[in-house]
């Protein structure tokens, strides 16, 4: 049996942060940030293989959900609710679920993380089934919140993934599909809401941007069925129909914009046109 080692608790390389200026302090914490790409790097053969098994499921009607407690929980909430507006899709089909719920991502909510029943009960509210992947996100991978969402689900014959930064975790035992980015000791110790979080973050928006990609959510490198739900987005996406209709007219590309819903539609019905 591979030994777990939980480096994420191992104590700082940098000694007596207190003292440290505040340009040392800024230069220490951009050092240990550079490692994290890199560690991301030496995963992409994991996160490729979530993905494909994301994709097949969603493909067949299934949904994506996200479990996670604390920081991990909020990026997986935060990862989900940023599907609908930036690629079109319907609420719900990406789903976050944080321990604690809603009042978790404002405020840490005692001892919540340390159920290993709350998140199947979650997850049975949204009457989860063998069409749907959940993954499980946390840095430590021993949360007892997710390692239950992941054991349930198994017994369910529900696919599973993780995404953790400790090597040979309880959670990656647990998940069909575990993905570990080991970045090392935090700058401030045990603080994994720093190289953890920015890893996390950073493996869930290679996972869910590539698996819209996918599900042809995104054509050529446009965000074609993004919401029209500023004057930014409405500008931007005007600016997508005159350059793929050849448009000079730029009230009338925002006019068949805002007719349309969205670009890929309106793009759409100026192509039968011409």
């Amino acid at each position: 049996m591979n030994e777990f080692i939980k480096v994420t608790e191992q104590e700082s390389v940098y000694r007596h942060l207190d003292k440290m200026s505040v340009l040392d302090l800024l230069t220490n914490i951009n050092n240990e940030d550079k490692v994290v790409p890199l560690a991301v790097e030496k995963a992409i053969p994991q996160i490729n293989t979530l993905v494909g098994a994301i994709v097949d499921k969603m493909l067949a009607g299934g949904r994506l959900f996200y479990v996670g407690a604390g920081t991990s929980g909020r990026l997986g909430v935060v990862d989900a609710s940023e599907c609908p507006p930036t690629f079109g899709v319907p609420q719900g089909l990406v789903v976050g679920i944080i321990a604690g719920g809603d009042n978790a991502m404002f405020k840490a909510v005692e001892f919540a993380e340390d159920s290993k029943e709350d998140a199947w009960l979650d997850l049975q509210a949204y009457n989860i089934n063998a069409k749907d992947v959940v993954v499980g996100i946390a840095a430590s991978g021993t949360t007892p919140f997710v390692i239950g969402a992941l054991e349930n689900c198994r017994l369910a014959g529900i696919v599973t993934g993780s995404i953790s930064c400790n090597p040979n975790s309880p959670v990656s035992a647990a998940a069909d599909f575990p993905i570990e980015v080991v970045v090392g000791p935090e700058f401030i110790t045990g603080s994994t809401r720093m190289k953890s979080g920015t890893a996390q973050k950073l493996v869930l928006n290679m996972i869910s941007s590539s698996v819209m990609i996918l599900l042809g959510r995104v054509e050529d490198n446009k965000m074609v069925n993004m919401q029209l739900s500023n004057e930014k987005l409405v500008d931007r996406g005007a600016k997508m129909i005159m350059d793929a209709l050849q448009m000079l007219d730029y009230e009338k590309a925002k006019k068949m914009l805002l007719q349309f819903g969205s670009v890929k539609k309106a793009v759409d019905e100026g192509l039968k046109v011409n």
